[in-house]
């Protein structure tokens, strides 16, 4: 009988993805430091390194209208989302997006992980922005034009890199 609980809850997990849990917004997150090296890196474009994840959405904004590049926004629980960890293994990490965010996009990760807490500000900030884009669940991806207006969301996609890069030109290009 426990066997066929587990099953069961292992097949929801799969079919449902991983759905926001209130608790695991109040911890944080243990982000590699090169994920958030905006204003860091020197030589980049209007103070952001093309191709960084940076946390700073009003910040990404601004880079995005000195760029004129639409931004992407990554909700992630990293370290406890089965299919955000599935979705930075096999494309965010992947040399065919890097390229191409590196020449077209403005990333943002908002991450709201399970192992330790967030500061204070920054578990406002991320709260206040998944309010605000309704995200409902992980991984939600929201791309933006430069003003911070929805053009249209996502999540994880099979098929890798190549053809994640392609998804979300398609969903550019329907703006």
């Amino acid at each position: 009988m426990k066997i066929s609980h587990l099953l069961l809850i292992l097949l929801l997990l799969i079919f449902v993805g991983c759905k926001a849990d209130k608790g695991s917004q109040d911890l944080a997150s243990e982000q590699a430091p090169a994920e958030e090296t905006a204003g860091q890196a020197e030589g980049g474009e209007a103070g952001y390194e093309s191709g960084t994840w940076i946390t700073d959405f009003p910040q990404a904004l601004e880079y995005a209208k000195e760029l004129e590049r639409p931004v992407l926004i990554n909700f992630t629980g990293s370290d406890w989302c089965s299919w955000c960890i599935k979705l930075n293994k096999e494309v965010f990490t992947q040399e065919a997006f890097l390229n191409y965010a590196k020449a077209n996009l403005v990333l943002v990760k908002i991450d709201f992980p399970s192992k330790i807490q967030l500061p204070p500000a920054v578990k406002k900030a991320n709260d206040a922005l998944a309010g605000e884009f309704d995200v409902k669940g992980y991984p939600t991806i929201v791309l933006t034009d430069n003003t911070g207006k929805e053009i249209q969301r996502t999540g994880y996609q099979p098929g890798g890199a190549e053809k994640y890069v392609q998804h979300l030109q398609g969903l550019l290009n329907a703006k």
